[in-house]
C-alpha cells in the first residue's frame, strides 16, 4: 500500500481582506542561512487587545449584508424583518465604539499556529492573557468568568480571565491566529451526538435526523445564526473543535469536493439542504419565520469505522470572530465592517406597526390582567419598572424560600427581567443591555410564582413544559424580547438603572431598571399557550 500524506483539514487560498495595525515590533533576521521573524512580546498584547476590541463593537460586512438580505425576502415574516431592523440599528450604535454589540461579550478564545521560525522569546499565551485583560478592564466589556473556590462555591475573576489559549506549531516564518468571543447562549447550544453507521444509511435518515436537531436548538442563541455541522471525525474532541472552527467562519476556504484521500471537505449541496430545514422550522428570527439561519456549513470529516461523531454548534447574531496574521511586514488583522451606518436608509423604510402599549407600573394582578387580552405572539411596548435577576440571584432568592423566609417585596412587585450588563460608560445609566436566556431559570418558577413572585418574566428563548404549566396555573406570563440588541437596549430603551441587592455577585447583582417601549413579544400566556 502507497503512503499518501493529506492534511485532515485542507484549506485553499484564503480571500480575508486584513488591515495593518502597525509595521512596527517585528523584524526578520538571519541565522545560520535562514530567516526568522523576531515578535516581540509587546506585539502579542498588543494584538490580543485590539482583536477583542474590534469583535465586540464591529461585524463582518457579510453579516450585516445578510441580515439585510432579510428585509427584502418576500418569504420572511413582519417579526423576521422586525429583529433584522433592530439587530442592524444595534449594529450602528455599537460601532460607534462605546456600547459592545452584546452585553455577554463572551469567553475570550484565541487559537494560533505559530511557524517554526517565529521567534518570541517569551511564553506567549502570558502576553496574550495580558492583552486580553486589556480589553475587558479598560472597554465597556463584561467579566463573565467565573473560578471555583470549592466543588460548589466560586466567585467571577472581574476581568474575563481565564481565556482560552491553543497554540500550535506548524512550518514558517508566519504567526496566524484566530480570535473569537464567545457567549455563554451561543456555546450552550453546541451539541454532541455519538452515533453510529446507520445514521448514514441513506441521505433521508441523515436530513431526518438534522432536522430534528435543529428544531431543538430553538431561538435562546440569538438567531439568525451560522449554523455548524460536522458528520465525522478521528473522535469527539475533533469534530467539537471543527464545529467551533466552521461556525466562526474560519473553515470557509475548506475544499469542497472529497478526493478519496484521508480528509475532510465542505459539502456545498448539505449546506443548501440544512439551510432550508433551518426556514421549514418556522422559528424565525427569534418570534416565527424563516429566518432562524443566514448561512450552514457543513464539514464531513474522515472517522473510525466503529464511530460516527456528528456535532452541531452555532455563532449567533453576535458573530465576533477575527482572523490575524503576523509577518515580516506587521501585524494584520480582519478588516471589519466600521460604518454600518449605511443600513439605516433601509431600516427606515420599513413599515413598523403600531403595537399595544404597557404600563409595568401597576400591580401585578391588572398587569396580568391586561396582558391577558392580548394572544400569544403579540408584540408589546413595555415602559415601566423591572427588576434585573438572573441564574446567581435567583439561587439565592431559592435559598430564602427553602429556610422559610419570604421573598422580597420588589421580587413580588415587579416583573422580573433576565439579563446581566455589561460595563457601563460613564455618565450612562447603564452599559449593554439585553436578555439572558431564560430557560436557565425553569426550575425556579413553580416555586416563585407559588410565592407570589415572577408572575411575569421577561427573557429570550423558548421554556419548558413547566414553566407553560406554571402560568397556567398561577396565571402568569413569560415574554421574550431581542437578543442581540444590547446596545439598542441600553441606548433607547433603559432609562435609569440602581443596585438593589446581592452586590457581591457584579454583573449578577439584583437592579431595578425603568425601561421605556422596549419591545416584546408574548411567548407564554396565563392559559398556557404558547408561541413555540
Amino acid at each position: 500500500m502507497k503512503f499518501v500524506y493529506s492534511p485532515v483539514l485542507p484549506l485553499e487560498k484564503d480571500r480575508t481582506k486584513f488591515e495593518r495595525l502597525t509595521s512596527e515590533l517585528v523584524r526578520e533576521v538571519k541565522c545560520r542561512g535562514k530567516k526568522f521573524l523576531e515578535v516581540k512580546p509587546e506585539a502579542l498584547r498588543l494584538l490580543a487587545r485590539e482583536a477583542f476590541a474590534r469583535v465586540n463593537f464591529y461585524f463582518r460586512s457579510s453579516h450585516l449584508e445578510n441580515l439585510a438580505s432579510i428585509l427584502d425576502d418576500p418569504e420572511a415574516s413582519e417579526n423576521d424583518k422586525f429583529v433584522a431592523a433592530m439587530l442592524l440599528k444595534n449594529a450602528v450604535i455599537s460601532a460607534e465604539g462605546l456600547l459592545p454589540l452584546c452585553q455577554d461579550t463572551g469567553t475570550a478564545n484565541i487559537i494560533g499556529y505559530r511557524g517554526e521560525r517565529v521567534l518570541t522569546g517569551v511564553e506567549d499565551a502570558r502576553y496574550l492573557s495580558r492583552g486580553v485583560f486589556e480589553a475587558y478592564t479598560r472597554l465597556n466589556l463584561r467579566a463573565s468568568q467565573n473560578v471555583p473556590l470549592n466543588i460548589l462555591d466560586e466567585k467571577n475573576t472581574g476581568n474575563n480571565l481565564p481565556a482560552q489559549i491553543e497554540i500550535f506549531s506548524t512550518r514558517g516564518s508566519e504567526y496566524h491566529f484566530y480570535f473569537i468571543a464567545k457567549g455563554g447562549g451561543s456555546s450552550n447550544k453546541t451539541a454532541l451526538y455519538q452515533e453510529n453507521k446507520s445514521l448514514l444509511k441513506d441521505e433521508q435518515t441523515l436530513l431526518d435526523f438534522i432536522r430534528e436537531k435543529i428544531k431543538a436548538i430553538g431561538v435562546a442563541a440569538c438567531p439568525p445564526y451560522r449554523l455548524a455541522v460536522v458528520i465525522g471525525g478521528l473522535s469527539p474532541e475533533m469534530n467539537l473543535k471543527t464545529v467551533k472552527l466552521a461556525s466562526a467562519g474560519f473553515l470557509d476556504n475548506l475544499v469542497t469536493r472529497p478526493t478519496g484521500l484521508p480528509h475532510g471537505y465542505r459539502d456545498l449541496e448539505w449546506e443548501k439542504r440544512v439551510l432550508q430545514v433551518a426556514r421549514a422550522t418556522g422559528l424565525g428570527a427569534q418570534f416565527g419565520g424563516v429566518a432562524l439561519a443566514l448561512e450552514a456549513r457543513v464539514i464531513r470529516l474522515p472517522r473510525h469505522g466503529g464511530s460516527l461523531p456528528v456535532g452541531i454548534g452555532l455563532s449567533c447574531n453576535a458573530d465576533r470572530n477575527l482572523k490575524a496574521v503576523i509577518n515580516r511586514h506587521g501585524i494584520f488583522v480582519e478588516k471589519l465592517d466600521i460604518n454600518p451606518v449605511r443600513f439605516l436608509r433601509k431600516i427606515e423604510s420599513l413599515k413598523i406597526e403600531k403595537v399595544p402599549a404597557i404600563n409595568l407600573d401597576q400591580p401585578i394582578e391588572s398587569l396580568v390582567a391586561e396582558l391577558s387580552r392580548h394572544p400569544v405572539g403579540t408584540r408589546l411596548s413595555l415602559s415601566g419598572t423591572l427588576i434585573v435577576a438572573r441564574d446567581l440571584a435567583h439561587l439565592r432568592l431559592k435559598k430564602l424560600l427553602e429556610r422559610g423566609e419570604p421573598l422580597p417585596d420588589y421580587f413580588i412587585n415587579h416583573p422580573v427581567y433576565y439579563a446581566g450588563p455589561a460595563r457601563t460608560p460613564q455618565g450612562w445609566p447603564t452599559g449593554s443591555f439585553g436578555p439572558t436566556s431564560a430557560q436557565r431559570m425553569d426550575s425556579y418558577v413553580e416555586d416563585f410564582m407559588k410565592a407570589g413572585a415572577s408572575r411575569v418574566m421577561l427573557g429570550k428563548g423558548n421554556r419548558s413544559d413547566k414553566v407553560v404549566e406554571a402560568c397556567r396555573k398561577y396565571r402568569g406570563f413569560y415574554l421574550g424580547t431581542i437578543g442581540g440588541a444590547a446596545a439598542l437596549v441600553a441606548r433607547e430603551h433603559i432609562v435609569s438603572s440602581e443596585l438593589v441587592d446581592f452586590e457581591d455577585l457584579g454583573m449578577e447583582a439584583i437592579r431595578k431598571i425603568v425601561v421605556k417601549d422596549l419591545p416584546a413579544f408574548i411567548i407564554i400566556d396565563d392559559k398556557g399557550n404558547r408561541l413555540y
